[in-house]
C-alpha cells in the first residue's frame, strides 16, 4: 500500500487493521465451513485420522500463511505492492527479462532502475544466465500470467463455495424448524429434503448477486462495514470451538505433534492423498495477504493475521475436530454447523455464516481488481474502466467490467454444480497454484533482488515448494471430482490475457519496423508545400523515437499538420508509481522552427494517468517548461532526436507559462463523431472542444499567460512560449491510430486464434478516446492494416 502525501502512523496501522478484517482475512475466516464439509465422510474410514488430519491443518495454516507469508513474502513488496505481477516487475528490474516493450533510451530516467554495480558473486552468475537465455524471460512471464490467471480463477470459485456452503447450513436450519410443526414423520423427511435440496442454490444465487452488486463502494466503506461481520464470526466460532476442545476431546491439541502427520504418511494410499486436497483450503486466502498488499499495509496485515486471525482460527479447527472424533458417526457430522451445542444457536450460527461468507468471498475479489489493474498496465489485459475508491490509498481500485464477469462466471458454477465438494477440489487447485508460483518467484527475488545467497534461495524453493507441490498432486487426484472447473477458467482467462499482449506486442513491431525518421517530414514540407494550420495536434502513438507510420499516411494524402505538433507516447513501466515529477520526458523533434516537440509519459502499473482531466494542460505546461530550460539544463538526457528533460505537470510557481483558471459553459456543446467530422475542424478546432462533451453546466478550462518580463528570458523564448499560447487558444485536434490486424494467409490455427480474440476485444473494449479523455468532434482516427 502506498500512501498520497503522508506516512503510515499507528493510528492508521490500526484503522487499517480493522479494514483488513472486512477484506483480506474473511476467505481466511470462513474456510471452516468448507474445509471439513467437503471431505465425503466415506473416505475417513477411523476417528484416529481425525487428529491426523487436524495436525496437518495446524502445520499447514503454522509454515504457509504464518512463516511463509508473513515473515518473508511480505517483505518482497514493489513500493508497497504485492502479486504475483509485483514480484515480476522487481525481477524485470534487477535483470534483464521483461517481455514488455518497452524503449530502453526512456528507461533511465526512472530511479528504480538506479543500481549498484553487480557483486561477483554466485547471483551474479544466476542474473546473466537468466538474462541470456531468451526462454527464461519467456517462462518468466508466463509464471506472472499464471499466477495472475489463478487468482482470478479464485475470485470466481471463492463466492460461489463460500455462499454456497453457508446456504447449505441455512437448509438444515430450516429443515430442522420445519420439524417443529410438522406432525407427520414421512412429510419431515419429504420437507427437510426439499429444503436441503432446493433452498441453498437459489439462496446462493441471491446473495452472490448482492455481493457484487455491493463492490462499487470500494475497498474503504466495504471493510468498515464487513470489519464488525468477521470479529463477531470469528469470536462466535472461537468460543465453540473453545468449547470443544474442553467437552469433547481435550487430546485434540497432542495432534499438534508432527508425529501425527508421519503416522498419516505411514499408510499413504489413494484415499489417504484424496482427504489431504481438502485440508489444503484451511489456508485459502492466504495469498490475498500478498496480492492486496496495495489495499493496506505490510504491518497491519502481519499485526492481524499473528495477533488475532491465527490463534483463533487454530482453536476453531481443533473444536470441530474435537467433535468429529467425538461423534464420528453422527449424520452431518463434518458440517461446522453441527458442532454448535446448542439448537438454538445453531439457527444464528445459519444466518451470521450467510453474513460471514458474503466477506469471505471479498479477499479474493479485491485481489482481482488489483491484479488486474496491473495487468492492464502492463498491456496484459484489454481495456476497462478503473475506478479509484480512496484518494490517500492508491492501491484500491474497483473494475466494473470485470465485477459483473466475476458475477456472471461465479452465478454459473453455483448453478452448474451445486456441490461444495467439487467446487472445493477446484479452488484448492487454484489456491496451491498460485502460492507455487509465489514460490518459485519469491526464490528469484531473494537471489536477485535481496542479493542473498544462492543456498538461501534454493532452500527456500525447496522447503516450500515441496509442501505446495504434495498438495497440488492431491488436488490433481481430484480433477475428475471438480477440478476440471478450474481449467475452464484458466483457459478463459489465459487466452484472454496471452491474445491481448500478442496482438499489443505485433503492434509495437510493427510500428517500430514502421516508422519514418523526422528528417521525413522535416525534408518532405518545403518541397511539396506542406500546409500549417493554427493550433496544436497531439499524435498519440506507441513509439519513443521517429514519426509514426499512420501520422505519415495521414500527410501523404492530406499534407497540413498544425502549427504546433506533439508526439505522446504513453510507456509503462514495471513499477507501481512513478513519481509526479518524473512523469513527462519531453524533448524536441528538428529544428526549433518546426515546434514539432515529444512527450514520453511514464505510469507504473498502478498508476491512472489517462483519466485525468487536466491531462493535457500538464503536456502543454510541462513543454512550456522545457523551452525555458532547454539551454542550460544540466541534468538533460541525450536521445538521437536531441536533449531530453525529465518534468512533473502543472507549475503554478513555473517560469515558463502561467495556468489561470477560466469557468466556461459546456451546456450547449453538441459534438459531432467521425473521422470525417474531425476533419472539418482540423484547422480550427473550437475551444469548447478541449472539454469532456458528456458533462454539462460549467467547468474549469485552464488557460495560460506569460510570466512578467524577466531579463533572465530570451526573446526567443518568450517568443515561442507565446506561439504556444496562441496556438492553444485557436484550438486543439487529437490524431490516433486505428488498427486492424490480420493473419497472413497460410497462419497456423493458433496464431489465427489469438488474432481473432484481439481483435474482439480491441472492438468490445473500452475505447482509446474515452481513456484518455478525447472529445469525438476533435478527434481524428487514421486507419491502419496490420498484416502478421
Amino acid at each position: 500500500m502506498k500512501f498520497k502525501n503522508k506516512k503510515e502512523t499507528w493510528k492508521h496501522t490500526l484503522i487499517l487493521s480493522f479494514q483488513s478484517l472486512g477484506v483480506i482475512y474473511g476467505r481466511l475466516s470462513t474456510a471452516p465451513l468448507y474445509v471439513m464439509e467437503s471431505i465425503r465422510p466415506g473416505d475417513i474410514r477411523s476417528p484416529d485420522e481425525i487428529h491426523e488430519l487436524f495436525s496437518f491443518v495446524f502445520w499447514t495454516l503454522t509454515i504457509i500463511p504464518l512463516v511463509k507469508y508473513s515473515f518473508i513474502v511480505l517483505r518482497a513488496d514493489d513500493d508497497g505492492e504485492g502479486g504475483p505481477f509485483a514480484l515480476y516487475s522487481l525481477l524485470c528490474r534487477h535483470a534483464s527479462v521483461g517481455l514488455i516493450p518497452c524503449d530502453k533510451s526512456s528507461d533511465k530516467i526512472l530511479h528504480h532502475e538506479e543500481h549498484s554495480p553487480s557483486k561477483k558473486t554466485l547471483e551474479s552468475k544466476a542474473r546473466r544466465t537468466l538474462e541470456k537465455h531468451k526462454s527464461c524471460h519467456y517462462l518468466l512471464f508466463f509464471l506472472a500470467l499464471f499466477g495472475a490467471c489463478m487468482i482470478l480463477s479464485d475470485a470466481v470459485l471463492t463466492p460461489a463455495i463460500s455462499v454456497l456452503s453457508a446456504t447449505s447450513g441455512l437448509g438444515r436450519s430450516l429443515a430442522k424448524i420445519s420439524a417443529k410443526f410438522i406432525t407427520s414423520d414421512h412429510a419431515k423427511v419429504h420437507v427437510a429434503k426439499t429444503l436441503k435440496k432446493y433452498v441453498p442454490t437459489p439462496a446462493a444465487c441471491a446473495i452472490l448477486v448482492c455481493l457484487f452488486t455491493f463492490q462499487h463502494h470500494g475497498t474503504k466503506r466495504i471493510g468498515i462495514v464487513l470489519a464488525p461481520i468477521v470479529i463477531t464470526w470469528l469470536f462466535f466460532i472461537g468460543g465453540f470451538g473453545l468449547y470443544n476442545i474442553f467437552h469433547y476431546d481435550m487430546h485434540i491439541l497432542n495432534a499438534i505433534s508432527p508425529v501425527y502427520m508421519l503416522k498419516f504418511i505411514k499408510k499413504i494410499s489413494l484415499r489417504h492423498w484424496k482427504l489431504l486436497s481438502s485440508i489444503i483450503l484451511c489456508i485459502a486466502g492466504t495469498e490475498s495477504m500478498f496480492a492486496d498488499l496495495g489495499h493496506f499495509s505490510k504491518k497491519s496485515i502481519k499485526i492481524t493475521f499473528i495477533c488475532f486471525i491465527y490463534p483463533i482460527l487454530l482453536v476453531t479447527y481443533a473444536g470441530q475436530a474435537a467433535f468429529i472424533f467425538n461423534n464420528f458417526r453422527v449424520e452431518d457430522a463434518f458440517h461446522l454447523s453441527e458442532s454448535i451445542p446448542n439448537k438454538s444457536l445453531q439457527h444464528i450460527f445459519a444466518v451470521l455464516s450467510l453474513f460471514a461468507s458474503a466477506v469471505g468471498s471479498q479477499a479474493t475479489i479485491t485481489a482481482g481488481f488489483s491484479i488486474i489493474n496491473q495487468c492492464q498496465a502492463l498491456n496484459c489485459f484489454p481495456r476497462v474502466k478503473i475506478v479509484h475508491t480512496s484518494e490517500q490509498i492508491l492501491g484500491q481500485v474497483y473494475v466494473p467490467d470485470v465485477n459483473w464477469l466475476f458475477m456472471i462466471l461465479s452465478l454459473a458454477f453455483t448453478i452448474g454444480l451445486q456441490d461444495v465438494s467439487q467446487l472445493g477440489k477446484a479452488t484448492a487447485l487454484a489456491v496451491t497454484c498460485a502460492m507455487l508460483v509465489t514460490t518459485c518467484l519469491m526464490s528469484l527475488v531473494i537471489a536477485l533482488y535481496w542479493e542473498r545467497s544462492l543456498f538461501a534461495s534454493i532452500s527456500f524453493l525447496l522447503f516450500f515448494g515441496s509442501i505446495e507441490a504434495m498438495y497440488l498432486t492431491t488436488s490433481l487426484v481430484n480433477f475428475l471430482h471438480g477440478a476440471w472447473c478450474l481449467i475452464i477458467l484458466l483457459l478463459l482467462f489465459m487466452m484472454i490475457m496471452a491474445a491481448w499482449h500478442y496482438g499489443t506486442l505485433k503492434k509495437y513491431q510493427f510500428d517500430i519496423e514502421n516508422k519514418v525518421s523526422i528528417d521525413w517530414l522535416t525534408d518532405y514540407s518545403p518541397g511539396l508545400g506542406v500546409a500549417r494550420v493554427p493550433g496544436i495536434g497531439f499524435i498519440y502513438s506507441d513509439i519513443e523515437m521517429g514519426i509514426p507510420a499512420f501520422f505519415s499516411h495521414f500527410i501523404t494524402n492530406l499534407p497540413a499538420f498544425h502549427q504546433v505538433l506533439i508526439f505522446v507516447s504513453f510507456k509503462s513501466s514495471p513499477v507501481p508509481y512513478v513519481a509526479d515529477n518524473r512523469r513527462y520526458l519531453i524533448g524536441r523533434v528538428g529544428p526549433r522552427e518546426y515546434k514539432i516537440y515529444r512527450c514520453i509519459v511514464r505510469y507504473g502499473y498502478r498508476d491512472s494517468v489517462r483519466d485525468t482531466d487536466d491531462f493535457e494542460d500538464q503536456i502543454i505546461s510541462s513543454i512550456g517548461e522545457y523551452i525555458t530550460r532547454e539551454e542550460y539544463d544540466c541534468e538533460a538526457l541525450s536521445s538521437p532526436e536531441g536533449k531530453m528533460i525529465v518534468l512533473g505537470g502543472l507549475r503554478e510557481d513555473g517560469n515558463a507559462l502561467i495556468p489561470v483558471d477560466d469557468t466556461i459553459s459546456t451546456t450547449s456543446y453538441s459534438p459531432k463523431s467521425g473521422a470525417s467530422e474531425s476533419k472539418k475542424h482540423l484547422p480550427d478546432v473550437p475551444s469548447g472542444s478541449l472539454e469532456n462533451p458528456n458533462t454539462g453546466g460549467s467547468r474549469k478550462r485552464v488557460r495560460f499567460m506569460l510570466p512578467a518580463k524577466s531579463p533572465r528570458m530570451l526573446a526567443s523564448v518568450r517568443q515561442e512560449l507565446q506561439e504556444m499560447i496562441d496556438a492553444r487558444e485557436s484550438g486543439t485536434a487529437y490524431f490516433l491510430g486505428q488498427s486492424h490486424l490480420l493473419a497472413r494467409k497460410g497462419s497456423n490455427f493458433f496464431k489465427k486464434l489469438l488474432i481473432m480474440m484481439y481483435v474482439f476485444l480491441d472492438k468490445n473494449g473500452r475505447e482509446p478516446p474515452v481513456a484518455l479523455n478525447i472529445p469525438n468532434a476533435a478527434l481524428l482516427e487514421v486507419g491502419t492494416v496490420y498484416t502478421i
